[in-house]
């Protein structure tokens, strides 16, 4: 197979976020509505994007609460508890980066939020090698809908075949396949995700080189 674009998501992939993540969302939760996340596994939330998850957080308390300033308070949470994506970063990223974006153009397709991806590429130095940055909040579905890779491509001006994604979770690795794209997976030993719909399973992405 002859590549003509490679595409990454974020979470997962450059950095190890996901246990963080969970955890501050489980202490907004309960500091600021005594609720918790018993009822739902961690792997529920990975790939995904908070705003779709609300209702599966609340259960069948949804409609008793008010949505929009829920996710407001929520917002101002992350931002006084950012992530220390400097100390998350894997440890192959920068080189396989610095690598491949001499052979190859790359995109970033997260579900995280533009200010988290810029934030996250920003400490570790990274924004240079992806040519077009992408976050689920840009689009009304987040993964497992295609929409977010079918507009990388697009705007990398390749076609969806001629793709490699770069993925981890169960909701990214479906929406790159639906995407009519090939998938890399970088392998869960945490979560139970399943994974068997990837393509290609690595332990590393300086695998990559070895595969394609």
């Amino acid at each position: 197979m002859t590549y003509k674009a490679i595409i990454f998501d974020m979470d997962g992939v450059l950095v190890d976020t996901e246990h963080f993540y969970y955890q501050r969302r489980e202490n907004f939760l309960r500091d600021f509505y005594q609720l918790n996340l018993d009822h739902l596994p961690p792997k529920f939330f990975i790939g995904g994007n908070m705003k779709n998850t609300w209702q599966a957080v609340l259960g069948d308390n949804y409609h008793k609460y008010d949505i929009a300033k829920l996710s407001d308070e929520y917002l101002a949470y992350k931002e006084q508890h950012p992530l220390p994506y400097q100390e998350l970063l894997f440890k192959a990223i920068p080189s396989t980066l610095q690598k491949l974006s001499k052979a190859y153009p790359l995109a970033l397709a997260s579900s995280s939020s533009q200010k988290d991806i810029k934030r996250c590429l920003k400490v570790n130095q990274l924004s240079q090698y992806f040519k077009y940055q992408l976050s689920g909040d840009d689009f009304k579905e987040s993964k497992p809908n295609p929409e977010i890779y079918l507009k990388a491509a697009q705007l990398l001006q390749v076609q969806p075949e001629e793709c490699l994604v770069i993925e981890d979770s169960e909701k990214g690795i479906a929406a790159g396949k639906s995407a009519g794209m090939i998938v890399f997976a970088i392998k869960d030993y945490h979560y139970g995700l399943d994974q068997t719909a990837a393509d290609q399973l690595i332990d590393s992405t300086d695998e990559i080189f070895r595969l394609i």
